[in-house]
């Protein structure tokens, strides 16, 4: 044990970059504000100690309070996953089949996925082109039977073309996470789209002159020129 009345001093002081390795190596957003707050405290604690009372009431109240504050507003704002779809896909029991998946294939990158219902295709393309979601997805033509695994559980799978769904994404990263891990792969139809298309071509793409509104009552859309 060490005798020297400053030894709590040395003690506080390890704890600092202790408290910021776990920040730097820590994956979860919001576990590394907890520890970001828990690292403001133990400095603004060692300010203190060192009798810059000061420096400790800012480290308190700026970088500490406010900052952890801020973080919290950005990693909410921007971990999330915008789903756009029709309202009514709203009820259906396979478009919940398919958003619980969605939920659990993105649940380990910490992001969570929030449904953005749209009344018709036109504004669902709209909202996909404009980068106000990141995926779009409606009624389509179900998909052969041979090309669905045996191993799906069948339980889950459409039980008529009228409960398929297509799926377009403008990022491509999505895409490829969504093909290779998305149980729901195996009955519906994912795409991507190039952005840098839709900038010389943004109606065109989607051929959003020829849709009418009917297509908002039965859930289906075509999503014209699109990658699979």
């Amino acid at each position: 044990m060490i005798d020297r009345p400053d030894a709590y001093v040395y003690l506080i002081t390890a704890l600092l970059p202790l408290a910021a390795s776990m920040l730097v190596f820590q994956v979860n957003p919001y576990h590394a504000l907890v520890i970001r707050g828990i690292l403001g405290a133990i400095a603004a604690l060692l300010y203190t100690v060192l009798g810059a009372a000061d420096v400790a009431l800012t480290e308190a109240l700026v970088g500490t309070l406010l900052a952890i504050m801020l973080y919290a507003v950005a990693v909410r704002s921007s971990m999330v996953l915008r789903l756009g779809a029709l309202t009514g896909t709203s009820g259906d029991r396979h478009f919940s089949v398919f958003l619980d998946d969605l939920q659990n294939l993105f649940s380990p990158y910490h992001l969570r996925v929030e449904v953005v219902y749209c009344l018709d295709s036109r504004e669902l393309y709209r909202s996909l082109i404009d980068c106000n979601v990141h995926v779009i997805c409606g009624q389509s033509p179900s998909r052969p039977p041979d090309e669905i695994s045996p191993d799906y559980p069948q339980e889950k799978l459409p039980a008529d073309q009228q409960n398929s769904y297509k799926t377009v994404t403008r990022l491509h990263r999505l895409h490829e996470i969504m093909q290779i891990q998305l149980p729901s792969a195996e009955w519906i139809d994912i795409h991507a789209i190039d952005m840098n298309a839709i900038e010389s071509s943004r109606d065109s793409l989607f051929n959003l002159g020829s849709l009418d509104s009917g297509s908002s009552n039965s859930g289906s859309f075509d999503a014209g020129e699109v990658k699979p």
